[in-house]
C-alpha cells in the first residue's frame, strides 16, 4: 500500500463520486495530497463531498464524459489521473427496452472512450496519465439478471485491457477495478439477485480504494478487491460449460418462488 503523501500535487479526477466506490476514491486520493475534482448526478452529493475533502465539484454539462474537458479546465489544463466510476447498473432479461441498453452502454463504456479521447493527447505529449476504470467483478465474469450491466461491463473492460495494450509503451498507465459485492446503493438497487450473489461477500467501499492503491503501486492493471474472482475467472476460462451450468443454477436458484 502506498505511504500517504505519495499523489502529492498530482492533478486528480473522481465521476460518480455521491457516495459508495466514487466517494471513498476522492477522499484517498485527497488524504493523499491530490487536488481532485469530482463530479456526480446528484451535484448537491458531489458538493458534499467535495467541501469534506477540500475538492472542487464541477456540474454535469451532458454525458459523464463531458466531466474530462471541464475538469481539465477547473484543473489549469492537465489531468493525471482520470477516475472513470460512474455507471449504471441496468437490470433486465432479453426483453429489457432499447433505451435501457442505450443508456448503460453511453454510460458504462461510451463515456470512457469520449473521455480518453479528451485526455490522451495530452498523455502521450507528456510520457504520461493514468486511466482508472471502475468495472466490476461482471465484466470478468456475467451477473444474473443484469443483461445491460454485464455486457457493458464487458465492453468497459476491453476498452481498457485495449488502452493498456496500445499505450503503456508511452507510460498511460490503465487500471481495472473488478470488485464483487460492495456495500453501496447500487448493491441495494441489484434487489434479490444482488442479496444472492453479491451481498455475502461484500466489502466496504474502503476496501476497493485501499485495493486499487495498492495494485497502483504494483503496476497493477487488473484491481480485484476480491481476490477470489481470479479463480472464477480461471474457471470460466478453462471450462465454460462447466462455468455456465453453475450460473445457471444460480439464476434458477433465483428464479423460483
Amino acid at each position: 500500500m502506498s505511504a500517504y503523501g505519495a499523489y502529492q500535487d498530482q492533478r486528480v479526477v473522481v465521476t460518480g463520486v455521491g457516495g459508495g466506490i466514487g466517494a471513498a476514491l476522492a477522499r484517498r486520493f485527497a488524504a493523499e495530497g491530490a487536488t481532485v475534482v469530482v463530479n456526480d448526478l446528484d451535484l448537491a452529493k458531489a458538493a458534499a463531498v467535495a467541501g469534506e475533502i477540500g475538492a472542487r465539484a464541477i456540474p454535469l454539462a451532458g454525458d459523464a464524459s463531458t466531466v474530462a474537458e471541464q475538469a481539465r479546465e477547473a484543473l489549469g489544463g492537465t489531468v493525471d489521473v482520470y477516475c472513470a466510476n460512474a455507471g449504471l447498473a441496468s437490470g433486465g432479461d432479453a426483453f429489457v427496452d432499447e433505451h435501457v441498453w442505450e443508456a448503460a452502454w453511453d454510460t458504462n463504456v461510451m463515456a470512457h472512450v469520449r473521455a480518453v479521447r479528451t485526455l490522451l493527447p495530452d498523455w502521450l505529449e507528456r510520457g504520461g496519465g493514468r486511466f482508472v476504470s471502475t468495472v466490476s467483478a461482471a465484466g470478468l465474469l456475467t451477473m444474473i439478471g443484469a443483461a445491460p450491466y454485464s455486457v457493458t461491463k464487458h465492453g468497459a473492460l476491453a476498452y481498457a485491457e485495449w488502452l493498456s495494450l496500445t499505450y503503456r509503451h508511452r507510460g498511460v498507465r490503465v487500471h481495472a477495478i473488478c470488485p464483487q459485492g460492495v456495500r453501496t446503493d447500487m448493491l441495494t438497487a441489484a434487489g434479490s439477485a444482488g442479496e444472492l450473489v453479491l451481498a455475502p461477500t461484500a466489502i466496504e467501499p474502503d476496501a476497493v480504494a485501499d485495493a486499487l492503491f495498492d495494485g497502483m503501486e504494483k503496476g497493477r492493471f487488473l484491481i480485484l478487491p476480491h481476490p477470489e474472482v481470479a479463480d472464477y475467472h480461471v474457471a470460466r476460462a478453462s471450462h465454460p460449460d462447466r462455468w455456465l451450468a453453475s450460473m445457471n443454477h444460480l439464476q434458477q436458484k433465483w428464479e423460483a418462488p
